[in-house]
This record gives C-alpha cells, structure tokens and sequence, in this order.
C-alpha cells in the first residue's frame, strides 16, 4: 500500500504541516477573541460578514454558541490558554442564561441581540451540540453545573425524539417539545422527520459525554446510533450516506454531500473508540475508509472538496465551502492511518494547499465561507453566523495535531 513515490515537495511538505496548523489554530481562535466579542449585550455577536462588519443587531443561535463553547474548551484542553477557559465559560454563561428554556427545557433555536427568545422551537440538531460543547467544557473546568445541563437535554432527546418503533430520533418540535411540522434545520434543507445530519451530531455528543460520564445506558444508545448508520443510512452500494429519511427509514431524496461523507466516516469510528467495543471498531474502520474513497469523488484537481452532487438531477453543487475542506483533512488522515496508503496523505496535503490558498482570509483572518467555480469569494456569507463558527476549522487544527503527533511517535518520522 505504500508503493507510490513521494516526492521531495510533500515530504517537506508534510514536515511542516504542524507548525503551520499549530499557527491556523491560534489563528482562528484569536480572530474570535479580537472580533466576536459582544461587550455591550453579552456573549459573542451573532452575525460578523466576510469584510468583518458587525451586525450587532443580528440573532444569536444556539448551534454557534454551543460551537464556540465547544472550540473553546476543545482548545484550552490542549494550550492550557487561560483566556480560552475564559471565552469558553463566557459561551457557557450565555447559553445557560438566554439560550436555556427554563420552563421546557432544552435549546432556543436563537435568541435575539439582547437574549430575549426569537425562535423557540426546539431542533435536536441544536440540542446534541448543547451536549457536546457541556461535555467539552466540563472537561476543561470540571464545572458541574455543565454536566448537569448535558444530562438534562440528553434525557429530553430520549424522552421525546426517541423513536422506539423505527428506530432513530425524530428531528424537530415546538417549544413545549410537541409535534412540529415543519422540520428542516435550513432553507436548503429538506423537510425530513429525520435526518442522517441530526443523527451524526446527536451520536458524537453522546460518544463525548460518555467520556466524562461514561453509563450503561449512554453505551447502548451510541451502540444503537452506530448500528442505525451501518444499517440504514450509508448506502452499502455505494458507501455514501443518505441525507434524509420518513419516520420508517425510505430515502427521501438522492443528495450526495461529500462534507459530510468524510466527516461521517472518521467521526463514526471515533465514536466506536470511545465506548471501546472491538466488533464496533473494526466495523466503523472497514466504513471509515470506503465512505472516505466514496467521498474522494468530490475532490476537484485543485485539492478542493465540492459541496453537494444531486443524483437524481445529476447537478453538481459547484461551490467549495470551509467546512467540507476541514473534514476532508481529519478524513483523509485517519484513512491514511487506516491503511499506510500514501495516496490518502497526498491528497491531505494538496486539499491543505487549497485551503491555504482560497479559504484562509489571510488579510482579515478566520476562514471565508467558501469559492464559486470561478474561485471567486461567494458573496453575502458570512464570517461568523448562525453555522459558521469555530468548530470544523479549529477541530480539523486540533484532530490533525493529535494524529500527526501519534503518526510520529510510532513512525518515528
């Protein structure tokens, strides 16, 4: 497998790739200690565009605070920073006291500038983040009351998404966790009762509370999540995974999104490690590495990740966005530690190189939203924004640190 020749270029290459995302980490990290900020109403501003012009009236959503909590924690775990506990327990304050509903419980999808509800309708999706940016921040500040927040959202999830006839979690409801009927977490999105998405980031929530509050039960529900993308959402066909689904599991549209291929094929087998069971891993590491090279048919000749491909319309979504580009990082290299394949560490490296060329805003800082087929900034996005937060980016830095510091250890390179 590792029969191809390397050159010199990605040799060097290579060697230099942590110091470089040992940089982009600090990098993105100190661009939302400068900028996102809000001193005047609390917390962090909910939307800054990509020429860093603040909308200080824009909403503020749970997903970006629970991110931002989340990269905090994630961060100050591995820098020992203290003003990353900081920015972190400045995330975790705002979302106990504005974004927390204390009489349903759970998430607010969003709040507005000052912290009153705006929407108040519950999304799972924005619940398994909850979890996940508690679980971190407690393993960063051993705060209780952050455990005892996870705990409660995950006992709603179970309470009311749970699916015990079918299988799976139910996506979305009203504030008072009642039926809702209009689903989606997104204009772009389809109206689905459930979703491979929510599914994802509700089993990486569980995986990392489990970490710090390791139980029985939370193993079986990880189990269960990792058997229900074995079974009925990677599409043994093919090794891509469905988007969205009916209550009974028929795919609902053929949507390939390589992003979330690649996220999905490392990130499952991660989960798998972390409740340590050895049929699991191995199965999650066989569907790491061929939902990997399923996704590898997004990769442009520029190193580039394509956002989306309609099969049934046999569309491409011509758009290379930031986070697609992350994942592909943290993908490509747990295939190539996977496997030894020298080609799955070249493709890092040249998807490392288009980052560094079309995605970083070298002058401004962060990572643009992404380029058009042109290679052209794509306009009207966002800097920091209800789904762009510090999470793909400062996680891909921190993943690949991890990897590469394990990779030389047992190479010795």
């Amino acid at each position: 497998m590792n029969d191809d020749p390397i050159s010199p270029f990605l040799d060097r290459a290579w060697s230099a790739l942590p110091g470089e995302l040992e940089a982009e980490l600090n990098q993105i990290l100190q661009y939302w200690e400068r900028f996102a900020v809000d001193r005047q109403n609390g917390g962090f501003f909910g939307r800054i565009d990509q020429d860093n012009r603040v909308d200080e009236k824009a909403p503020k959503g749970s997903v970006l605070y629970a991110r931002i909590l989340w990269a905090f924690s994630a961060a100050y775990h591995y820098t020992q920073r203290p003003i990353y506990l900081e920015l972190a327990s400045r995330a975790f304050q705002y979302i106990r006291d504005f974004l927390t509903d204390h009489q349903y419980g759970g998430l607010y999808w969003s709040v507005d500038f000052r912290g009153n509800p705006l929407e108040t309708y519950k999304q799972v999706y924005a619940q398994a983040f909850g979890i996940y940016g508690m679980s971190e921040y407690y393993r960063a500040s051993q705060n209780a009351e952050a455990l005892d927040m996870a705990l409660a959202w995950r006992k709603l999830i179970e309470r009311y998404s749970r699916d015990p006839r079918h299988g799976g979690y139910i996506d979305a409801f009203t504030r008072d966790w009642s039926f809702l009927e209009i689903k989606k977490l997104s204009a772009k999105d389809a109206n689905a009762p459930k979703t491979m998405n929510t599914h994802l980031h509700l089993v990486e929530a569980y995986a990392n509370l489990y970490i710090i509050c390791p139980s029985d039960e939370l193993k079986e529900d990880i189990q269960d999540l990792l058997l229900l993308f074995d079974q009925k959402i990677i599409n043994k066909a093919d090794h891509h995974l469905g988007l969205y689904f009916s209550v009974e599991w028929h795919r609902e549209k053929n949507i390939i999104s390589y992003g979330h291929d690649i996220e999905a094929g490392w990130l499952l087998q991660s989960c798998a490690e972390v409740i340590g069971e050895r049929n699991f891993i191995g199965k999650a590491q066989k569907n790491a590495v061929q939902i990997t090279v399923a996704a590898m048919e997004g990769l442009d000749a520029d190193g580039g990740l394509w956002y989306e491909f309609d099969v049934d319309k046999q569309q491409l979504v011509a758009e290379k966005h930031w986070w697609p580009q992350a994942e592909a990082l943290i993908g490509l290299c747990n295939a190539w530690q996977l496997t030894g394949n020298i080609l799955f560490r070249n493709a890092l490296l040249k998807n490392w190189f288009f980052i560094q060329s079309h995605i970083l805003d070298k002058l401004q800082g962060e990572w643009l939203w992404g380029i058009d087929i042109n290679k052209m900034k794509m306009p009207g996005q966002d800097k920091i924004g209800i789904w762009k937060c510090p999470y793909h980016n400062s996680r891909a830095c921190l993943e690949l640190l991890k990897r590469m510091g394990q990779l030389s250890n047992k190479a010795g390179v």
